[in-house]
């Protein structure tokens, strides 16, 4: 059966539809004003940094979009619920549509990866277990993790483990994924690698918002940046590259020149080098020795001639 144009008018509208519309939001805690007058958008396939101090609001920002923390005043809607009138028992078929990444990973520590992930499947519905198996495998080949199924965290390292949390973010296919801080507790060149994995991501249909300090990352992976400073949050994406970012090119990081090695020599080799000279030094006065004796002679035999 053909769609109609009614149909497909309605599909495009949605389609343009923003996934996170704020307008003149103020986020509290505790009666203490964290931020006020946020407007934000968040469009299909965004992949946008949020920027800005310690304490600057960052994360309270992004607790607002998974209903964790209730919005003071103003508009705000996510994926089509409204956050101030949403109902309690609605908040889990929201978050379902969401996926968080956490700077401190959040791993089940007294089971396996693929029980980790498990978990989550059959939390939010899953039962089959064939399907639970297969969904597993697709998101770990996605993060480069298909070996790591049977391991315990504690057997990963920093970087391992959060390709694991960022596979349980992306288990049931969300449209919108949060970051928070992902790359804070990894070293630059693993940091690097989760961005661009983020990214990855992000142009294969999922939007995502970043919290992070790492200003370097933003250069290398250009994105929507927003600050948070003095209880405001601010668009500075073209204050920050000089340019809308549609015309932002990543900046490609120099490579590292490779140090030389330099040989450290023991004792023992100093002094068996010391005694090896001596011993060409002894040969080559011997030899010189032996040379002006012969001349010596062959001077004295010519003079009784």
């Amino acid at each position: 059966m053909q769609e109609n144009k009614k149909d497909i008018k309605n599909k495009i509208i949605n389609m343009s539809e923003p996934l996170i519309h704020y307008q003149n939001v103020e986020i509290a805690q505790q009666d203490f004003c964290v931020l006020n007058n946020v407007n934000l958008k968040l469009n299909k396939g965004d992949f946008l940094y949020i920027i800005g101090k310690v304490g600057s609001g960052k994360t309270s920002l992004l607790k607002t979009i998974y209903s964790e923390l209730d919005i003071v005043s103003g508009e705000a809607e996510v994926l089509d619920y409204n956050l101030r009138t949403i109902k309690r028992k609605h908040i889990p078929q929201l978050r379902k549509k969401l996926g968080i990444v956490f700077q401190d990973f959040q791993l089940l520590t007294d089971r396996t990866v693929y029980d980790n992930l498990v978990f989550v499947l059959r939390a939010t519905g899953w039962k089959n277990k064939l399907e639970i198996n297969e969904r597993i495998e697709n998101v770990l080949q996605q993060v480069g993790m298909s070996d790591k199924g049977n391991k315990f965290p504690n057997e990963l390292s920093g970087g391992e483990q959060q390709r694991i949390v960022i596979a349980r973010a992306i288990l049931n296919s969300p449209e919108i994924i949060l970051a928070d801080e992902p790359t804070g507790n990894l070293d630059v060149e693993t940091g690097r690698e989760i961005v661009k994995l983020l990214q990855d991501i992000s142009k294969a249909g999922s939007s995502v918002i970043m919290t992070t300090h790492n200003i370097q990352l933003l250069r290398e992976f250009p994105g929507i940046v927003l600050r948070c400073e003095n209880q405001n949050i601010k668009d500075v994406t073209e204050e920050f590259y000089g340019k809308p970012i549609k015309e932002v090119e990543p900046i490609v990081p120099t490579e590292e020149i490779e140090p030389k090695v330099v040989e450290i020599e023991t004792a023992e080799v100093v002094e068996a080098k010391v005694e090896e000279t001596k011993e060409e030094v002894s040969e080559k006065d011997e030899t010189s020795t032996e040379t002006a004796q012969a001349e010596s002679v062959s001077e004295e035999v010519t003079d009784k001639e």
